[in-house]
This record gives structure tokens, C-alpha cells and sequence, in this order.
């Protein structure tokens, strides 16, 4: 048959007649443990720490006051209940006593009742916080898991999306894997910039990388003879091209009011996908936005992509090479082009041209990115 285990009470007190008389008082209900000197006691709770202890504040070396203060400082018995015994009456010792962290005094010469009610009580208090702890814990990962959960699926859905943009367009997951990576790699350099260091924390940037992917999710709008024709589109082909920007937002902004509209990933996806075409000085579409009016996760997103589309086969050309690519965005600066992203890349170029090189896809086919 099961028992409970009894709680244990370490009493502290350099008097060994008061540790025998709380020792005959308290074993009856509870394990006992006995200290005669503050050191012995500290050496005891720290080596196995009690449930609850009784200190005498009247101690020759170290005395009941500093004995409290090094338990409250040390994480193994910060959290044991100190109930001092004592002999004082003082309102001014018992201030001092609370101060340093104990929960209750009794007072001397004690009464065996009192002594029985008080530790009673403080290990009752003392079993529900531990409970309220645990259930706080539980629930603090209950939370996360859920959260994960969700998190996880949010992502597979976004892959799912991804997938279908691809499959639509034709072109190469290897395209959504370098512009993603070009887009963390620069947040990643800003943020260590004055101008955008605030705002680009690191969960803004991984919410930002993780929205990328879903920048041409507009284009399954798009009819097959214009998305998927073999050679460059016409001015009138190119208007209905143009519209992927808006559709692709309006899908992501269906999709965020119901999921809600502080989910930072579709945020910054519905930024993405309706500004990446926008350009600094205001000739982009669909909104014709100019400078820092331009979401600063479509400004990343303008400079990986463009740079990607330069590097990658077209039906009506060849792929650049790095230097060229990079040249070309760099005399975009102020133009199509933030300052700042442009000076990042330039820092990053070496970078650009090594994921360039890893991600290559195998064979040509992506689709045009207007």
C-alpha cells in the first residue's frame, strides 16, 4: 500500500534543548532533520533541501538573519518557507526578518500548538504554489506545442502554395529557395545599419524570409497563353501580367483575415506579393509608391529578385553573368532601387554569386518574372 511521503522540517537552533522538544513535537507528523549552527543548517538544505525550516535567530557566527539571506540567494533554497524562532518582540525584527525573506515567526517559549498550526499552514501554501508552478508550467507548453502546431501547419500550407505557384509558372523551386536566401541575407545586413536596425529584429527577418516564396503567388491567376508563352510578352500581354501583384495580395489578404490580422508572416507575404514591382522613384506598379513609402520587405524582395531574374535563362534570353547582374543593379541605385539595399548587396555580392552558383538550377525553364 502507498504512503505519501512526509513532508521534511529542517530546524536550525545552537540550543539543544530546543531542538529536542521540536524534534519530540514534530516527528510524529513530519521527517526531521536538526542543525545546532547556522553553517551546519545551510550545509544540510543545500545538500537536500527540506520543505520547510524552522531558525533560530539568536545564533553565535552565524546567526538566523544571515542564515535566511544565503538561503534566499541561492537557487537550490530560495524557494524553502523560513519560519524564525525567536525570542524577540521587536516590531523592528520582525521587519528585518520579512525583509530577508521569511514567511512567518513564532515566538519563544513556544507553544506546541502553534508551532504545529503555523508549519501546517506554510507547507500548505507552500504544496499549492509548487501545484499552481507545475500547472503553470504544463500549460506554458501546452501553449507552445499548440503553437507549434499551428506555426507548422501555416508553413505547409505556404509550401503547398508555393508548390502550386510552380508548378503553375514552371519554374524552379531552386528560384524560391535563392530569392529567399538573398532576401534573409540582406535583412541580415541591415539590421546592423542604423537606418533599419530597430525595425529588422530577428523575428521580423525570419517572418520576411518565410513570406518570400510567396511573392509571385498572383501569377495562378495569370491565363496559361500569357503566363507560360515562349518569348516576351507584348504591351498588352504585359498589363494582365502586371495584375499578378494585386491578385497575389488579395489572395494573401482573404487568407489573413481569417487566420487574423496580427499574423506577421501574411503581413509581410501581402507586402511582398502587392509591392515587389514597386520601384524607389516611383515608376513601379501597381501603385506607382515611392521611397520609404515602400514596404521595406518588398524593397528586399525587388533587389533579390531582379537579381535572381537577371542570372537565370529566359525564353527570349541568356542568363548574365554575376558581373553584369551586379553591375546592372548597382546603376539602379536611387532608381528602381533603395540606396541603402543596393549598398548592401554590393557588400554582399561575393555572397549573391556563391548561392548563385550552389542553388544553379539544373536545366533552364523559369518563367518570366515581369
Amino acid at each position: 500500500m502507498n504512503t505519501l511521503v512526509r513532508p521534511t522540517i529542517l530546524v536550525i537552533d545552537d540550543t539543544p534543548a530546543n531542538l529536542s522538544l521540536l524534534n519530540q513535537l514534530l516527528r510524529p507528523h513530519y521527517r526531521v532533520k536538526l542543525a545546532s549552527s547556522g553553517a551546519r543548517g545551510l550545509e544540510l538544505a543545500a545538500g537536500n533541501p527540506p520543505d520547510l525550516i524552522l531558525l533560530d535567530i539568536m545564533m553565535p557566527e552565524t546567526d538566523g538573519y544571515e542564515v535566511c539571506s544565503r538561503l534566499k540567494s541561492n537557487d537550490l533554497t530560495v524557494g524553502i518557507p523560513v519560519i524564525f524562532l525567536t525570542a524577540k518582540v521587536d516590531a523592528a525584527d520582525e521587519e528585518r526578518g520579512f525583509e530577508l525573506g521569511a514567511v512567518d515567526f513564532i515566538h519563544k517559549p513556544i507553544v506546541p500548538s502553534v508551532v504545529l498550526a503555523r508549519v501546517r499552514t506554510h507547507l500548505q501554501i507552500k504544496a499549492w504554489q509548487t501545484f499552481l508552478e507545475n500547472q503553470s508550467a504544463w500549460l506554458q507548453g501546452e501553449v507552445e506545442r499548440r503553437v507549434n502546431e499551428v506555426l507548422h501547419l501555416q508553413e505547409a500550407s505556404i509550401r503547398i502554395m508555393v508548390s502550386l505557384a510552380e508548378f503553375r509558372d514552371e519554374c524552379t523551386g531552386n528560384h524560391i529557395r535563392r530569392t529567399q536566401t538573398y532576401v534573409r541575407l540582406l535583412a541580415e545586413y541591415l539590421s546592423k545599419q542604423p537606418r533599419d536596425r530597430e525595425f529588422l529584429t530577428a523575428e521580423r527577418i525570419d517572418q520576411i524570409a518565410k513570406a518570400a516564396p510567396l511573392h509571385d503567388i498572383g501569377k495562378i491567376a495569370i491565363p496559361d497563353h500569357i503566363l507560360l508563352k515562349p518569348a516576351k510578352h507584348t504591351v498588352e500581354e504585359f498589363e494582365i501580367m502586371k495584375t499578378h501583384a494585386l491578385k497575389g495580395a488579395s489572395m494573401l489578404a482573404r487568407t489573413r483575415r481569417e487566420l487574423g490580422e496580427d499574423n506577421m508572416l501574411l503581413q509581410f507575404a501581402c507586402e511582398i506579393a502587392r509591392n515587389h514591382h514597386e520601384r524607389w522613384d516611383g515608376s513601379g506598379y501597381p501603385d506607382g509608391m515611392q521611397g520609404e513609402a515602400i514596404p521595406l520587405a518588398a524593397r528586399l524582395m525587388a533587389v533579390a529578385d531582379v537579381y535572381d531574374a537577371l542570372r537565370s535563362v529566359r525564353p527570349y534570353k541568356t542568363a548574365f553573368s554575376h558581373e553584369a547582374a551586379v553591375r546592372m543593379v548597382e546603376e539602379q541605385r536611387g532608381r528602381h532601387f533603395d540606396p541603402a539595399l543596393v549598398d548592401a548587396f554590393t557588400a554582399l555580392k561575393d555572397e549573391f554569386s556563391r548561392i548563385a552558383t550552389q542553388l544553379a538550377d539544373n536545366a533552364p525553364g523559369d518563367a518570366a518574372d515581369n
